[in-house]
Order: structure tokens, then C-alpha cells, then sequence
């Protein structure tokens, strides 16, 4: 008897002693099929779907009462958030500690199962992971400065992925100075020393988290927030070659958006018929 079985029959016991003081009652009411011990200790319930006691991936569909045993696609397991529906999902969204087990991995030559996200095989590419469907793998980059979360299926901040060979230190080679604890629950930004577009916000003084400015702008370290280039001396010339001059002065002037016209209606109205009053 499988562990669903199992855990089925004694809902049923369960359910056959709770109704025990009312089954005379219920009994003149109503004739129940005597195929229905059966099915109650198969299906918890008639019609719905449930998850296999210890295998996170297999479920069962019971049709008035009839069970069928079901298998999610190679990588997905069964979401068990209402017997209502029939749902797989990937591993990273349920819970499968209490049902650990799953069915035997069907590899590709790229994705260690069919369905699911997984990190890059070179530990010092953090940025980049792989989207598997079908066996067949597509490379996702994440935004500057993100780096894949293996526990989220998300990009996110290295101090929040926590992954070894990921650390802000490690991604960004850059540590934040220490600070006094008042100063650093101001969360201090700093220059990046290699690109005056970019800087650096230490979150409570220790993790650094890199941010950009708009294009045509870069970071002031004096007043800690990001200005047009041609106003911050040492970072002036940061665009030349990459942008000229009437370039950057359109950024910096941008059109006056112009007032949308007001439509006039070309349609002709009607004369309206003047009210005819009432001879005394």
C-alpha cells in the first residue's frame, strides 16, 4: 500500500468514526452505494487532486471517486495549494521538505532535468543563468550589477543571494570604507574609481550595491547624487567620444513637449426645433 493509500485510509477511518452518533439519522435519509468504502479509502475526497505523501512531483486525480496516478514534466513538482486544480510548478515556488522525493532526472546535454532554472556551470559567471523547457536551455543575463539567486530563480543584489563565489566584495571588487555606525545607517555612497557614470550605495556601511546614472550624467562625489557632466570637474570630459557635444546638450535641454491642439468637431449640428407654444 503506497504512503498516499495510507494516509487516505485513515481520513476515511477518521471520517467513519465522526460519524458514527449521526449515521442513524443520515441512514433513513439516505441510502448510500456500498461502493462508497471503497472509494473512501483511495480518495480523501471524491473529485479533486492530491499530493503523493513522499514524492514532491507524482499527484492523484480523483474522479468520483476513481484515483489516477500522475506524474508533473521531469524538473516541476505538484502545487498543492487547492485539490481544485491541477497545477505543476517549479521547485524554487513550493515547499517539498515533508515529500523530498522525485522521479528519475531526464537530462539534455545542457539542463540536468527538462523544466527549470539553474546557475551558470563556471562558478565566477554570476550574472548569467539558464532557463530549461523542454531540455532545451536559454541563457538569461541579468541587469548590471544583479547576480543570479539560486534559492529566489531571480536576479538580486549579491548580499542578498549569498552565493559562494558571488559576494558584493567579488562581484563588484569593491569594499566599502568603514564608518562609524552613525554614518553608516545613512547607507554612504561612493564613486566607482573606474567609471564616473556609476557609484556605489553601502547598505549600513558594508554592502556595496552598484547604481548608475542617466545617460549624459555622472556621479558628484561632493554633494552625493548625480549631475550633468559639463558641472563635476573631474568627471567633465567622461563623454568625449562617446557622445558629442550637441548631444549631450540635447539630454541635458530636452524639446518642450508641445500642448496637444484642441480638436474642433467637423460635424454640422442640426438647427433644433424651436418650441411651439400654446394658443389660449
Amino acid at each position: 500500500m503506497s504512503t498516499f493509500y495510507k494516509l487516505t485510509f485513515i481520513f476515511f477511518a477518521f471520517a467513519v468514526v465522526s460519524g458514527v452518533s449521526g449515521a442513524g439519522s443520515r441512514k433513513n435519509q439516505r441510502s448510500e452505494p456500498e461502493s462508497d468504502a471503497e472509494v473512501s479509502d483511495q480518495c480523501p475526497e471524491p473529485d479533486g487532486y492530491f499530493a503523493d505523501a513522499e514524492q514532491c512531483d507524482k499527484y492523484y486525480h480523483c474522479d468520483n471517486g476513481k484515483i489516477t496516478e500522475k506524474l508533473c514534466p521531469d524538473g516541476q513538482v505538484f502545487n498543492d495549494y487547492s485539490s481544485d486544480y491541477e497545477k505543476c510548478d517549479l521547485p524554487i515556488n513550493i515547499d517539498c521538505s515533508a515529500r523530498p522525493k522525485l522521479q528519475e532526472p531526464q537530462p539534455s546535454e545542457d539542463c540536468p532535468r527538462k523544466h527549470g532554472y539553474l546557475a551558470h556551470p563556471q562558478k565566477s559567471i554570476c550574472d548569467k543563468f539558464y532557463y530549461c523547457v523542454d531540455g532545451t536551455y536559454n541563457m538569461i543575463t541579468c541587469p548590471n550589477g544583479l547576480v543570479y539567486n539560486e534559492k529566489a530563480g531571480i536576479c538580486s543584489w549579491p548580499d542578498e543571494a549569498k552565493r559562494k563565489g558571488c559576494t558584493s566584495d567579488e562581484v563588484f571588487e569593491f569594499a566599502c570604507p568603514k564608518v562609524e555606525e552613525s554614518v553608516a545607517l545613512t547607507h554612504p555612497r561612493y564613486p566607482d574609481p573606474e567609471d564616473c557614470q556609476y557609484f556605489y550605495v553601502c547598505i549600513n556601511g558594508n554592502s556595496p550595491r552598484r547604481n548608475g546614472c542617466k545617460l549624459g550624467q555622472v556621479f558628484d562625489d561632493v554633494s552625493k547624487r548625480c549631475d550633468w557632466a559639463r558641472h563635476v570637474p573631474e568627471c567633465a570630459d567622461w563623454y568625449k567620444g562617446k557622445l558629442t557635444d550637441e548631444q549631450l546638450y540635447e539630454l541635458e535641454n530636452p524639446p518642450t513637449p508641445r500642448p496637444n491642439a484642441t480638436k474642433v468637431s467637423k460635424r454640422k449640428h442640426r438647427p433644433r426645433k424651436q418650441p411651439v407654444e400654446d394658443e389660449e
